[in-house]
């Protein structure tokens, strides 16, 4: 189960991401950390420019409703969408 935070402006949660991947998806949660493939390679913000388009589009938000708040330059990185409570965020992933 995907630990979910409660925040003043919405929710976070933890991300770990595989670069260069073949192909952009949501690959599920693995100890309770959204495991997510990006084909973008992790040069100049690439990987965390589509990390947030990537969950703007499977959570239905604007991609200024997400922000990487933690890690921006780890594979491990923790994610503020602004305006979703975690049941919303579970529903739309389908967890």
């Amino acid at each position: 189960m995907l630990d979910i935070r409660p925040c003043a402006q919405g929710i976070t949660f933890a991300v770990k991401v595989v670069p260069r991947a073949a192909r952009d998806r949501l690959v599920g949660v693995e100890g309770g950390v959204l495991k997510v493939r990006l084909t973008a390679p992790p040069v100049e913000g690439a990987a965390n420019r589509a990390l947030v388009k990537l969950l703007a589009k499977a959570l239905g938000v604007a991609r200024s409703r997400v922000e990487i708040v933690g890690g921006a330059r780890s594979r491990n990185k923790r994610v503020r969408v602004a305006g979703l409570s975690a049941g919303e965020l579970r529903a739309r992933l389908g967890a």
